[in-house]
C-alpha cells in the first residue's frame, strides 16, 4: 500500500512541475505579443532619452532643465542615471529634429542592456518612476511603438490627404507628451533606413511622417494607444509624463512698438483679405504696413517696385527686408515680423514670446519645414504663412551675406531658410505658430495649445477661428463681442 502511495504521490509531483512549465512556456509567449505583465525588471538605465532640443540658448536652458529633473528622479529611485540625448548636440543639427536619419548613428552607439528608446521634447514633463513601471509592461523583446494617439477628423493637407478614405483610422503620436520604441524596432528600423533610397522632399508634420514611415504601408507596425502618455497632468490617471501648458514667457513681454508687422498683399485681395486684418490683429499692430502690387491709399499700402507673382514672393519678400534695414523710421524697431494678409496672429501672446529670445543672437523664429533633409544635406526654413519672425541681428547678417532670390517668383519662406542655413543660423521651432487652419490639426494637439497664429481663410470663417483661438488676451477689438460679425 505505501508502495502505492508513493508511486502516486510521484507521478502527481511530475503532472504538477508539467503544469508549470507549460504555463511558463504560455506566459512567455503572450509576454512577446502583449502588454501582459513584467518579464524582467526594467531600471531607468535602460531607457535612452533623446531630447528634440534647439540650438538657441533659451531652448538648450529648457533642455538642460529637464535633463536635471531627470536625473534627480533617478537618484530618488537609487537607480543609475539614464543617458540622455540632444538633438541640438548631434553632428547634424539641421537635420536631427526629423530622427528617422540619425537613428543608425544612434542605435550603433547603445550598450547591450538598453531597452527602450524614449522620445520627448523640451515641454515633456517626465514622471521617471511611473514611465519606468509603465514600460515594463511592455515586453522590450518585441516591436512596439508607443505614444499618446492623435488622428485627422479629415484629410488634410499638412498630412498630404494621407487616408482620405478614412483618416480617423491612422494614429501617431503626439511628440510633447512623448513616445517610445523599444530596442528591437529601433533596430529593425535602422537597418532598413541604411538600406533604402529617402525620396520624401519636405518635411511638414514629422510626428504624422514618422508613424508612416514606421507603418511602411501595413508592413510595420501601428502606434499602441498608451493612456499614461498624458497631455494634462491628470491626478489619479497614473501618468508617466504630461505636457507643460504653461505659455512661454520669460519675464515682461517686449513692447508692442518693437515689433514691425509686414503684410504682404495684392490687388485682388485689398477689398477681400485685408479688412480681416483691420478687424481682427492689425489694431494690436503699432507698427505695420501693407505691400502691394498696387498702390490704395484706403488701407494704405505701399509698392515697393516689384511685380506681383501668382506662385512665390521673394523679390517682394527681400524688398520688404531691404526697406526695414535702410527706411529711417524703421532701423530702431528690433524686431521684424512678415504674415501674408489671411494670416491670422495674437499680437499680446507674440510679444510674451519674444521675451524669451536674446536680441544680441541672430533670431529666426516661426514654424519649421524641411527640405531634403532625409538625404544628409538640405536645410530648414520657417514658413511663412505662419508668420516669420526676424531680430535686427538675424536681418543684418542676411543682407550682409548678399544672399537673394534667383527669380521674384521663386519660394520666399525656403529662399530665405537657405540663406540662414548657408550663414549657420539656427531655424527657432515653435509649435504655436500654425501653416494651416485649426481644423487641419489634431483637435488632442490643439487642445493643450495656446497658439499664436493660424494661416488661410479657404473654407473656413477667419473671425470665428480668430475669437475662438486667439482673442482671449486681445480685448481691444469687438469683433469677438458682435454675433453679427461673426
Amino acid at each position: 500500500m505505501a508502495i502505492w502511495t508513493s508511486c502516486y504521490i510521484c507521478v502527481l509531483v511530475l503532472y504538477i512541475a508539467s503544469l508549470d512549465v507549460s504555463t511558463g512556456k504560455l506566459q512567455e509567449q503572450e509576454g512577446k505579443t502583449s502588454a501582459g505583465g513584467e518579464s524582467a525588471t526594467l531600471t531607468a538605465h535602460q531607457i535612452f532619452f533623446v531630447v528634440q532640443s534647439q540650438r538657441n540658448r533659451h531652448h538648450i536652458e529648457e533642455a538642460e532643465n529637464l535633463r536635471e529633473d531627470i536625473l534627480r528622479q533617478s537618484l530618488g529611485l537609487g537607480q543609475a542615471s539614464p543617458e540622455i540625448l540632444f538633438l541640438h548636440e548631434t553632428e547634424e543639427p539641421a537635420g536631427a529634429w526629423t530622427i528617422l536619419p540619425i537613428l543608425p548613428r544612434i542605435a550603433s552607439t547603445l550598450h547591450g542592456k538598453l531597452a527602450w528608446l524614449f522620445f520627448c521634447t523640451e515641454e515633456t514633463l517626465v514622471d521617471l518612476k511611473h514611465l519606468v513601471h509603465l514600460l515594463s509592461q511592455y515586453d522590450h523583446r518585441q516591436e512596439w511603438f508607443l505614444g499618446h494617439p492623435l488622428h485627422d477628423e479629415e484629410a488634410t493637407i499638412i498630412h498630404h490627404f494621407a487616408f482620405h478614405e478614412g483618416s480617423t483610422s491612422f494614429l501617431y503620436p503626439d511628440f510633447e507628451a512623448g513616445w517610445a520604441l523599444s530596442r528591437v524596432l529601433v533596430d529593425r528600423l535602422s537597418k532598413k533606413w541604411d538600406l533604402t533610397s529617402h525620396d520624401l522632399d519636405f518635411t511638414i508634420d514629422l510626428k504624422h511622417e514618422v508613424a508612416l514611415y514606421i507603418w511602411d504601408g501595413g508592413k510595420g507596425i501601428k502606434l499602441t494607444a498608451v493612456p499614461q502618455f498624458c497631455t494634462l497632468n491628470e491626478t489619479g490617471k497614473g501618468c508617466a509624463t504630461a505636457v507643460n501648458t504653461t505659455f512661454p514667457t520669460c519675464g515682461k513681454p517686449v513692447p508692442v512698438e518693437d515689433i514691425f508687422f509686414a503684410v504682404k498683399t495684392c490687388k485682388k485681395f485689398h477689398h477681400d483679405r485685408v479688412p480681416i486684418v483691420w478687424k481682427t490683429w492689425g489694431p494690436q499692430a503699432k507698427n505695420i504696413e501693407f505691400y502691394s502690387d498696387e498702390s490704395d491709399p484706403s488701407i494704405p499700402t505701399i509698392t515697393l517696385g516689384v511685380r506681383n507673382t501668382e506662385r512665390g514672393h521673394c523679390g517682394k519678400m527681400f524688398a520688404i527686408l531691404k526697406r526695414m534695414s535702410s527706411h529711417h523710421e524703421l532701423q530702431s524697431i528690433p524686431w521684424l515680423v512678415i504674415v501674408d494678409d489671411d494670416t491670422l496672429i495674437s499680437v499680446p501672446r507674440l510679444a510674451a514670446l519674444l521675451s524669451c529670445y536674446n536680441t544680441k543672437d541672430p533670431i529666426y523664429l516661426g514654424e519649421r519645414y524641411g527640405y531634403g533633409l532625409h538625404t544628409g544635406g538640405g536645410y530648414n526654413y520657417i514658413t511663412g504663412g505662419g508668420g516669420i519672425v526676424l531680430n535686427r541681428e538675424g536681418l543684418r547678417r542676411l543682407l550682409a551675406s548678399g544672399c537673394t532670390c534667383s527669380s521674384d517668383d521663386a519660394p520666399d519662406d525656403m529662399i530665405l531658410g537657405m540663406c540662414f542655413h548657408s550663414l549657420g543660423i539656427t531655424t527657432i521651432h515653435c509649435p504655436l505658430f500654425h501653416q494651416a487652419r485649426p481644423e487641419d490639426y489634431a483637435k488632442g494637439y490643439l487642445a493643450h495649445q495656446i497658439p499664436i497664429s493660424f494661416h488661410k481663410h479657404w473654407n473656413t470663417q477667419p473671425l470665428r477661428v480668430y475669437c475662438e483661438w486667439l482673442f482671449a488676451d486681445d480685448m481691444s477689438s469687438n469683433v469677438c463681442n458682435s454675433r453679427d460679425e461673426l
